[in-house]
């Protein structure tokens, strides 16, 4: 078993400096600030907020970003995520969740027994999916959005292409299953600079859903889902008139952490992240004016930002992670006037902010919570697939 997850009760109350390293660590008041902060804007725009729970996947942080029940949506793309929400669902505070990913026909019976606690909505792009839904004779028809693709080109249907309209035709004549909405998620905004970049970036989202929905009947009720973090932090410029048959929601996951791809997009600042790694220096080496730390591509990912390597050495933003094997991690500068023994000694603490929360979270198997004072508070266990099998409890409870 994982040491520190095995031992996580016992660092409870001591400063993170006394973790075992490489370690996970959450600002729990920058995370809740964070959260705040999404949650004034969605409030004043008058929509809804499905958050997504693929960043920290816990039911602590889950239910920060639901409000205690305020908003009772989520997005999630595994099955561990999905059973390690049904406690909230037990709590009243949680209605319904969309499958993250366009439905294949290896999920459904898995789905289809979740249902049974949760609402369950579906992801469709292509009308094949449609007819394996109907193969699958369900009891009552379900929910489906309709993803969109509005230029990252990873998942979804373009809205000019013809096969959108045959796509909602194909879908309005099944039994199987009946339009709930329409949804994208502009993950290309990540490369956005600006406020105006990701200002752009959410026009786009929102006339493009509101022109799918014109496919269907005026009067038809209709769910148009939008969002990603970059385009969360300026929703509060959303300004596009919409019809009154139309409820907009906004959706975005990596938000309460944020991240250097976060910072990159100049939405964020660097204190706003809420995670970072802790590692250990291993090794100096002045002849090459680098160190060595014991967090690399498992703890980190090959994730990359605007920022040059794979991770930044927090209060020594010039020191970066400039290369990675599968346990090392290589500190280096581009700055002359710095020199590796000024900087970093042999069993040195050094936190690194990460490129991408969302990888880096997933390789560790607890989180450590800590205060403004970065005393360890609590431990948080975040969901993992333990059996593809256990549909009647979360993976960790």
């Amino acid at each position: 078993m994982d040491y520190a997850l095995e031992n996580s009760s016992s660092f409870i109350g001591k400063p993170a400096s006394e973790l075992p390293t490489p370690a996970f660590v959450v600002s729990l008041p920058v995370l809740k600030q964070n959260i705040e902060n999404l949650h004034r804007d969605v409030e004043k725009l008058g929509i809804s907020f499905r958050p997504h729970v693929k960043t920290l996947k816990t039911i602590e942080v889950t239910r920060l970003m639901l409000a205690g029940g305020k908003y009772r949506s989520i997005v999630a793309s595994t099955l561990a995520e999905i059973r390690g929400v049904l406690p909230l669902v037990k709590e009243g505070i949680l209605d319904e969740c969309l499958y993250g990913l366009p439905i294949y026909p290896g999920i459904l019976p898995r789905l289809t027994e979740l249902r049974k606690s949760l609402r369950i909505q579906l992801m469709v792009d292509n009308e094949q999916q449609i007819a394996h839904l109907e193969k699958a004779s369900p009891q009552a028809p379900w929910d489906i959005f309709i993803k969109l693709d509005v230029g990252s080109h990873r998942a979804g249907v373009a809205t000019e292409s013809p096969a959108l309209r045959r796509l909602v035709e194909r879908a309005e004549a099944s039994s199987a299953v009946q339009i709930y909405g329409f949804y994208c998620h502009a993950g290309h905004s990540y490369a956005g600079r600006s406020q105006n970049d990701a200002e752009d970036v959410l026009g786009v989202e929102i006339s493009s859903v509101l022109d799918a929905a014109k496919l269907l009947p005026a009067d038809r009720e209709i769910v148009v889902s939008i969002g990603s973090t970059p385009t969360a932090h300026v929703a509060a410029k959303l300004k596009t008139a919409v019809p009154g048959n139309i409820k907009v929601e906004l959706h975005a996951g990596n938000f309460p952490c944020n991240d250097l791809q976060q910072v990159s997009t100049g939405l964020v600042s660097e204190a706003a992240q809420a995670t970072y790694v802790a590692t250990e220096v291993c090794s100096v080496y002045p002849d090459r004016n680098e160190a060595l730390v014991n967090a690399g591509v498992i703890s980190l990912s090959r994730e990359s930002s605007a920022f040059s390597g794979f991770g930044q050495v927090v209060g020594h933003p010039s020191w970066r992670v400039v290369r990675l094997s599968q346990e090392h991690g290589i500190l280096g500068t581009e700055e002359n006037n710095q020199t590796v023994d000024e900087v970093f000694k042999v069993g040195q603490r050094v936190d690194l902010w990460c490129n991408h929360a969302c990888i880096t979270a997933a390789a560790f198997f607890v989180y450590f919570v800590v205060d403004e004072s970065n005393i360890i508070r609590e431990a948080w266990i975040p969901w993992k697939e333990v059996s593809n099998f256990a549909l009647d409890e979360p993976a960790f409870s």
